[in-house]
């Protein structure tokens, strides 16, 4: 598919990932400092970070989202609401939440919809993706995840965390895109380091990229308009 390539539609595009356990503060820090000097859409923090990330932020455009039942989503669907309404009361807009991985490679398709459903509502209409964990799925599981994420109300359908090993392809991106309707929205991330990977995931049907590599994918496309090398070398981390 046609894209836009500028840096403000490629910024436009990213959830920057601030999600390592091992994360201290002035960690944080520095990556919600990447996130507001790259105008980024928003950053995707860890629940405990959300209400400080919200402060750190405040006057810039960038939002705050978090994960749900992250990373395994085996968490009970009553534990991801209490999670999600505490974050929403954090000041987050945005919730990534783990599918049940295991009911969905069971076949247990109405527990999977029963799960996101829940999720969903107690979101009141704010944006919530769900991450099937790609690196699991067959193609037939990936298509029937992102057709139960659209059945059970999700904005979004993601492929991965970025801590199950694996990550976004082209491929799977491509198959998700063609899963579900125009009114569900695709996001890739785990894997996405570099803009040649942003840009593939883009074309394939992505609408949202997650990633730790904000400055990376951003510095080699403002490099590239320029006609210089690439900037923006921080590390890029796991995700």
């Amino acid at each position: 598919m046609a894209i836009e390539l500028t840096e403000t539609a490629v910024a436009a595009a990213i959830d920057h990932a601030i999600l390592k356990p091992d994360l201290t503060r002035a960690d944080v820090d520095r990556e919600l400092d990447v996130a507001a000097e790259w105008g980024v859409f928003s950053v995707c923090v860890r629940p405990s970070d959300v209400s400080y990330a919200v402060r750190r932020l405040a006057g810039t455009a960038v939002a705050v989202g978090t994960v749900i039942g992250f990373p395994h989503g085996t968490t009970s669907t009553a534990a991801k609401v209490a999670e999600l309404r505490q974050a929403h009361e954090d000041g987050a807009s945005e919730f990534d939440m783990v599918v049940h991985i295991g009911a969905l490679l069971g076949g247990e398709d109405e527990r999977v919809v029963s799960d996101i459903r829940t999720v969903v509502d107690a979101a009141g209409g704010l944006v919530t993706k769900v991450i099937l964990e790609t690196s699991f799925l067959d193609d037939e599981q990936i298509v029937r995840g992102s057709r139960l994420a659209e059945a059970g109300g999700a904005t979004f359908v993601k492929t991965s965390t970025g801590f199950a090993g694996g990550g976004a392809t082209a491929e799977h991106i491509a198959l998700m895109r063609r899963s579900v309707s125009p009114a569900v929205q695709v996001k890739a991330s785990g894997g996405v380091r570099g803009l040649e990977a942003a840009v593939a995931m883009l074309e394939a049907g992505a609408t949202r990229l997650g990633t730790s590599a904000s400055a990376i994918i951003l510095g080699e496309l403002r490099a590239r308009a320029a006609g210089g090398p690439a900037t923006g070398t921080e590390d890029a981390g796991s995700y």
